[in-house]
């Protein structure tokens, strides 16, 4: 029971880390190329972190339902805005003489996006990506109050029945969770920035 929460957990946190990447990398990408969008963008990226987590999972609640849908989609909502803005800042960090260099080659938007500015971007997009998924460790505690499980159920119960070894087990997991995922994406990170250098 105890491994099945975990893995319910983890598979919470796998989903949304995946679509936040998948619709926050777009955005940071658009936010950079179209300046006219830019600034709504990053806007309301800023605006869905302001919202308390518990409150915008109980939004979406409301329109989809409780269940694990629910919690992925207020996860990735909750998780957009590093994913978003160190995409956009890792583009526009980007010295110009290197972008002036690749539009003398005769590259164009496309190909310079693809082939120059993203890869020597990545290392801060993986570093947007590293603070969802311990954002989303923590935060999917919260799954529990709109039908979705993961181990906020068992600080739940730990709490309904004044249990400190349940708060306690819920509590050190999800700390040696969000841990693991930190270094070991750290480790990563490091190794990326290394090898753009």
């Amino acid at each position: 029971m105890t491994s099945k929460i975990i893995l319910e957990h983890l598979y919470l946190v796998f989903l949304s880390v995946l679509f936040s990447t998948a619709v926050g990398l777009p955005l940071g990408i658009c936010a950079y190329l179209y300046y006219p969008a830019r600034k709504s963008i990053l806007w309301i990226s800023e605006i869905l972190q302001t919202i308390p987590a518990l409150a915008l999972l109980g939004m979406v609640m409301l329109i989809l339902g409780p269940g694990k849908a629910t919690v992925v989609i207020g996860l990735v909502l909750y998780s957009l805005l590093p994913v978003v803005h160190n995409t956009f800042l890792g583009l526009e960090s980007i010295s110009s003489g290197i972008k002036e260099a690749a539009r003398g080659m005769g590259l164009s938007q496309c190909d310079r996006l693809f082939s120059i500015e993203i890869p020597m971007a990545f290392p801060m997009i993986f570093t947007g990506i590293r603070i969802a998924t311990v954002t989303s460790v923590g935060v999917a505690v919260f799954a529990t109050s709109v039908g979705g499980g993961g181990l906020g159920s068992v600080i739940n119960q730990g709490i309904r029945t004044q249990n400190m070894r349940l708060i306690l087990f819920g509590t050190v997991t999800l700390m040696a969770m969000a841990v693991l995922f930190d270094l070991a994406m750290a480790l990563v990170e490091k190794r990326l920035s290394y090898n753009t250098k």
